[in-house]
């Protein structure tokens, strides 16, 4: 399976995401954001990091760049497109995903191993992941998902709310959310399950050695199912 990380200016996730899709079997190719195009893929990935510094706003000043109509071009015609924190704020800036990703509600950087509940599995991304929680990793200061009442309603009806943050039990409430984020979501699809923006990092977690392993759990089932 081949895989594309598009590297912003500011990006600083994209080697970190690189390390692990080679590890679980991608052959993982780096994209400039100014080249035109994207290389054959069976996956693009948008990493995290700070895209232009977010100077303007997180992900506003990448959703500009040349390589982003090749993304949309990819994603609409049913490729897997992953956005990964600034990667998902990136996802929204474009319209590929809807609502925002607002600061968070205590107006502080966060950087921690947080608990996250897989809400749909009828997808490439879950389907065959087995655990109900997973433990991942955050690190952003705007990661406070946001949306209207109207797009809320069409998001639950489609099952594309894709992950939130709960306990290692998977009790989801305000003090299991740490950034503020409407309904508990750290991750969304798109209508057709295609697209997924989410702030945790599963790149982060893919060795006892560093922190844990959830993260390895989501990369092998995503080769699998591709």
């Amino acid at each position: 399976m081949k895989s594309s990380v598009i590297i912003f200016p500011g990006s600083n996730c994209d080697r970190d995401m690189d390390v692990a899709l080679r590890k679980f079997g991608f052959k993982n190719q780096m994209v400039w954001h100014n080249d035109a195009e994207i290389p054959k893929s069976d996956l693009i990935v948008l990493p995290g990091g700070f895209s232009y510094g977010d100077y303007l706003r997180c992900g506003s000043i990448a959703g500009k760049s040349k390589i982003i109509k090749s993304v949309i071009d990819f994603a609409n015609s049913g490729g897997l497109v992953l956005g990964i924190c600034n990667g998902f704020q990136i996802l929204t800036e474009t319209g590929l995903l809807p609502g925002i990703l607002q600061q968070n509600k205590y107006l502080n950087f966060i950087c921690k191993n947080v608990f996250v509940k897989i809400k749909n599995k009828e997808n490439k991304y879950f389907k065959k992941i087995k655990k109900e929680v997973l433990e991942l990793h955050i690190a952003h200061n705007e990661g406070n998902y946001f949306c209207s009442s109207n797009e809320l309603k069409s998001i639950e009806d489609n099952g594309q709310i894709a992950v939130t943050y709960c306990d290692h039990k998977g009790i989801e409430d305000e003090k299991n959310n740490p950034n503020g984020a409407l309904k508990n979501i750290a991750g969304i699809f798109n209508k057709d399950k295609n697209i997924l923006g989410m702030m945790p990092h599963p790149e982060r977690m893919i060795d006892p050695f560093l922190s844990g392993e959830d993260g390895s759990i989501f990369f092998k089932t995503l080769i699998e199912s591709l």
